[in-house]
């Protein structure tokens, strides 16, 4: 007669068998974390810049102290277009503190100041500034971008470092950081850079 019975007293491994749903369920947290992973790296890398405007190039547009999201993948797809607002680093300089103004002219385009105005492939550039251009520096000739070359100049023309200057020149597409995205500043203003 035997002392423990069959249930009691067993020495073989019984095989739990996995349930088809809590493998799916955790299957599905880990395509979660890691499509969060992918968003907060693409998150990071395209919009993870800040920069603050320093002196009044940009005004009005942007004011001194103010901060800057830059979107750097915009460029990565896509180029600076005549009107935009972009971040870079003046003659690729990279311990210089990054500078931002607005494309006048991009690659192919002509750009030439006459009588205070700025004319881009002989047509008047869509200029929301009223007032005259004082200094054309350079381009009191008429100036033709190289291949990779963008006419850069501060909304605040007659108080702006830029292309006008030969310490300055054309900016190569290589050292353009980003697109200007956000502003925003102490006092809860916050918007699109325009």
């Amino acid at each position: 007669m035997a002392l423990f019975s069959r249930n009691e007293l067993s020495f073989r491994h019984h095989r739990r068998r996995i349930r088809l749903g809590a493998m799916r369920q955790v299957l599905i947290i880990i395509i979660e974390i890691a499509a969060a992973l992918v968003l907060a790296f693409l998150l990071v890398y395209g919009l993870g810049l800040r920069v603050n405007v320093s002196g009044n190039s940009m005004e009005t547009t942007l004011s001194d102290g103010e901060s800057v999201f830059v979107n750097r993948l915009a460029y990565r797809v896509g180029s600076p277009k005549s009107g935009d607002v972009v971040v870079f680093m003046p003659n690729g300089n990279e311990k210089s503190p990054y500078y931002i103004k607005r494309v006048v002219a991009a690659p192919g385009d002509s750009v030439q100041i006459k009588d205070g105005v700025i004319y881009v492939n002989d047509v008047m550039f869509d200029d929301k500034d009223t007032e005259a251009v004082a200094d054309a520096g350079l381009a009191e000739e008429k100036l033709t971008m190289g291949d990779d070359e963008y006419f850069v100049i501060g909304d605040n023309r007659n108080s702006s470092e830029d292309s006008r200057y030969t310490s300055f020149g054309n900016v190569k597409k290589e050292y353009i950081i980003g697109k200007a995205w956000f502003h925003y500043d102490a006092i809860n203003d916050l918007g699109r850079v325009k």
